[in-house]
């Protein structure tokens, strides 16, 4: 389904976090397998004892705020799409609006499809900004993503997101030009409210799956703009691997200098809610006025949200007003099984 809001809307602010620890594949495959297994990534960003999709969306969203110059009293939702909240009774939202100061008058909520919870919310956040109801609105992508100690997910289940402040289009680092919606009812990935991990359906995650979302989204929103994928300076899409992406790209036409820039998960996982977003970050801090962008989520169960982009002047100032997200990637510190299993509170200890 296509979305267009009665205003122009745009991105006035963004902002990437990625916690600083980092687990190689080679690592996990040492313990479980002997070292016979080929890893699908080269490692992960892993979450420290501290930290929490919670304070990793605060950070994210500072950043976001810096770009925007907004006065976070200003802003009139706050919206966090995860698949690991802290809390299964308590808002996300309303601890990152208290941490940056825009309580007490704003909207504050949570997210869930997957790992296109923080698309979801951007898509509402289009909507409620463009039916002229506020003036700003805050919406979040970010995970610690879960994967059960063995299983083929714990090689690419990372950590982090991005934060992007939606706002009037004469103030829009980037336009959003046009949003669509692509669901159907797929279970290929899911996790039961009494179960600490996620299970999947492997023969369904790449068809009917990923790829039947992702591509079809991308195709209509292409139909739709009257572009084709020479009209586009980069593209993002989901990323919980590195061969998925990279297949579902080229299957549309896309060359790999339009996908370079914001395909990350080798480095540091599959950020589920905010992989895409995070993907998108990255390439607006290289981003020159005038570039277009496609990005595409994809969230198990499943659906996809397509966004065509434009990115504005306005973004030459911003870029280096925040910490940039090759920033958080560089600032690595790597660790083994052993300390990775402690952070991660994998072993019970009661």
């Amino acid at each position: 389904m296509l979305q267009q809001p009665i205003r122009p809307v745009g991105l006035v602010g963004y902002g990437a976090y990625v916690p600083r620890y980092r687990l190689p594949g080679t690592e996990i495959s040492r313990v479980w397998t002997d070292g016979q297994t080929q890893s699908p990534v080269k490692e992960k960003a892993v979450p420290g004892l501290d930290e929490d999709t919670a304070t990793m969306s605060v950070e994210a969203a500072r950043n976001a705020l810096a770009r925007a110059a907004v006065d976070p009293r200003q802003i009139a939702a706050i919206w966090i799409g995860s698949e690991s909240h802290p809390y299964a009774v308590k808002p996300t939202g309303t601890i990152v609006a208290e941490a940056i100061g825009a309580t007490p008058a704003t909207l504050a909520a949570d997210w869930q499809f997957a790992c296109k919870a923080g698309t979801e919310a951007l898509q509402a956040g289009i909507g409620f900004v463009g039916s002229g109801m506020a003036e700003y609105m805050l919406a979040i992508g970010m995970d610690t993503a879960q994967g059960r100690p063995g299983d083929a997910l714990e090689y690419t289940a990372g950590a982090g997101g991005a934060a992007y402040i939606l706002g009037p289009a004469s103030e829009a680092l980037v336009l959003i030009q046009r949003s669509l919606s692509y669901v159907s009812d797929t279970t290929d990935f899911w996790r039961r409210p009494s179960t600490h991990y996620p299970s999947h359906a492997e023969r369904f995650s790449g068809d009917p799956g990923y790829f039947g979302h992702v591509i079809p989204a991308a195709t209509e929103m292409m139909q739709t703009m009257q572009s084709s994928p020479a009209d586009y300076d980069h593209v993002v899409v989901h990323q919980p691997n590195p061969k998925f992406p990279t297949r579902a790209l080229q299957e549309l036409g896309f060359q790999p200098a339009q996908w370079k820039t914001g395909l990350l998960v080798a480095e540091i996982g599959n950020t589920y809610a905010g992989s895409a977003l995070i993907g998108l970050s990255a390439v607006l801090d290289e981003a020159e006025p005038g570039q277009r962008i496609l990005m595409v989520s994809y969230g198990s169960g499943a659906g996809s949200d397509a966004f065509d982009l434009q990115v504005t002047d306005r973004i030459l100032a911003a870029q280096h007003s925040a910490p940039t997200t090759r920033d958080y990637i560089r600032r690595r510190v790597q660790i083994d099984y052993a300390q990775y299993v402690r952070m991660r509170r994998k072993l019970a200890q009661h």
